[in-house]
């Protein structure tokens, strides 16, 4: 993780009500043609900004970076369906007026490549490293996920969150550590209930390459040759099922490239934004 403190890159953030009427928040920042971008776990909207990404892409495009819901300040709901976050991220792009490219990163991606399926008006769409189980795999350890749950009940929210970095996102102690002294850490750890309950959900999700034969949405897979081999493995089979896609590998980058490679990162974004289709 970057240790810099972010550069203050503060829009206007806004809120739209999803389908069940909770309100989603996004902060919006920059101009010119719409890019939406959905964070992974254990961050919020801010995740953007801890390597001048987002300050980059502003110079670029309107930018609306979301707040997954029960994070930052996006809104909950009594019950939990992952199916609801699908929802919460085709509201965001259903209110912008003109075709969005939206960027999903990590469990982003996979609600990213499935509110694809719940808009019309997508121009663009880039994943990086869904998490997707192929072939009966745990994406997840049970042991894993009990002990996070487990922390909870018991109030340990911040080990929580450490845990899942440890165990799940494979951070080395010095990512822990820069990621811990980032100035979201604490809001983070406020959301902590959100992580076991998205890792849960997102492990018991079941990919139906049927549904998506039609998707002909020009689509970007982004994965890291060092990224964890459960995040590689996804991305070739979801490239497979989309009828208008391709892959590009950061060599020598992990799950984050955005962070430990923002200049490749931004360039291979802007390329793919502005082919012609």
């Amino acid at each position: 993780m970057a240790e810099a403190t972010p550069p203050d890159t503060s829009g206007d953030m806004e809120t739209v009500p999803s389908a069940d009427g909770t309100e989603i928040a996004f902060e919006r920042t920059g101009s010119g043609p719409p890019l939406v971008l959905v964070h992974g776990g254990v961050c919020d909207h801010r995740f953007w900004e801890l390597s001048d990404v987002r300050t980059t892409f502003a110079d670029h495009f309107t930018v609306y970076a979301i707040d997954c819901r029960g994070v930052g300040e996006s809104g909950d709901a009594d019950e939990y369906n992952l199916e609801r976050e699908f929802e919460d991220v085709a509201a965001v792009v259903e209110t912008i007026d003109e075709p969005v490219t939206l960027l999903g990163h990590s469990s982003g991606a996979l609600l990213s490549l499935e509110a694809a399926l719940r808009t019309d008006t997508l121009h663009k769409l880039i994943l990086y490293e869904p998490p997707i189980a192929f072939d009966d795999q745990d994406l997840y350890s049970d042991e894993v996920l009990a002990e996070m749950k487990r922390l909870l009940d018991d109030g340990e929210n911040e080990q929580v969150l450490v845990l899942f970095l440890r165990e799940i996102a494979q951070s080395t102690p010095e990512e822990i550590d820069a990621q811990r002294s980032a100035p979201d850490w604490r809001d983070l750890v406020d959301a902590a209930h959100v992580w076991p309950r998205s890792l849960s959900a997102v492990g018991e999700y079941e990919f139906d390459s049927a549904r998506f034969a039609d998707m002909t949405t020009p689509t970007l897979l982004l994965s890291g040759s060092e990224s964890p081999q459960f995040l590689k493995d996804a991305t070739a089979p979801v490239n497979d099922a989309l009828p208008n896609s391709r892959i590009v590998t950061f060599d020598g980058h992990a799950h984050e490239a955005m962070l430990t490679g923002p200049d490749r990162f931004i360039e291979e974004i802007l390329a793919f934004i502005r082919e012609e289709t």
